[in-house]
């Protein structure tokens, strides 16, 4: 048997109970978060401390690989879409992280345009840097390089100004 005070907290908090002040949590996906934001931004209404961290970050965010090459690392900007600690699916908005067992401090790349800049590297090599195996690395690699060849065969000839080889203007 159950005594009452145990039976008390075993039944169920009825909807009338509830306060005011106790919210459930909510899950916004990436696009809500972006059209709630700028739809603050329009109404004005976005707090004064979230609008100096978005200015601080947009402000000392890399805009081109000569401002990131000499920035510290581990990158600390995973919203990147060189960075490979996570991964964003840009139609969906979902987050992947590639390495769920590591943090970004003990990644040892973090960049993939520092992987690209270090030069020609062993399949082993990248699949430690990704986390993935070389023979997916491989698989990788060979479908990359059907892609150029694919887009490459399809363009026209150039001369050597650039210009189609079928192209009389000027």
């Amino acid at each position: 048997m159950m005594n009452a005070e145990a039976q008390d907290e075993a039944e169920p908090l009825k909807s009338d109970e509830v306060s005011d002040e106790r919210r459930r949590s909510k899950t916004m996906s990436r696009k809500e978060m972006a059209r709630d934001l700028r739809r603050r931004r329009l109404l004005g209404t976005v707090d004064a401390d979230e609008q100096a961290l978005l200015t601080e970050i947009s402000g000392s965010r890399p805009k081109s690989r000569a401002d990131c090459i000499s920035s510290p690392r581990p990158c600390v900007f995973v919203s990147c879409k060189y960075n490979l600690y996570l991964d964003v699916n840009p139609e969906t908005g979902s987050i992947k992280l590639n390495f769920p067992d590591k943090e970004i401090w003990e990644l040892e790349f973090t960049c993939a345009l520092d992987v690209a800049e270090k030069g020609g590297i062993t399949l082993e090599e990248v699949g430690e840097i990704m986390n993935l195996t070389r023979e997916r690395i491989r698989q990788v690699e060979t479908r990359g390089l059907e892609k150029v060849r694919t887009a490459t065969e399809a363009e026209p000839p150039r001369d050597a100004n650039g210009r189609p080889l079928g192209d009389r203007t000027r």
